[in-house]
């Protein structure tokens, strides 16, 4: 999956593909979050803080594996 560089202290790159949210964190440990919709990609994009988004909108309620 193709990750873009994003602008945030806690995570490096993004990806998304069919719904399937990819997160680099700075740490270099990579996670996958299931069924996200590309809305709240583009939410997650457009965020301010990419970090809080994460810890919000995110980790609370997508399955994720570390890969």
């Amino acid at each position: 999956m193709r990750r873009r560089l994003v602008n945030s202290s806690s995570v490096r790159s993004v990806g998304w593909s069919d719904g399937m949210l990819e997160l680099e964190y700075v740490n270099g440990s990579i996670y996958q979050y299931d069924d996200v919709p590309q809305t709240t990609f583009a939410a997650l994009l457009a965020a301010p803080s990419i970090g809080a988004y994460v810890n919000t909108h995110i980790k609370p309620y997508y399955d994720y594996r570390e890969i």
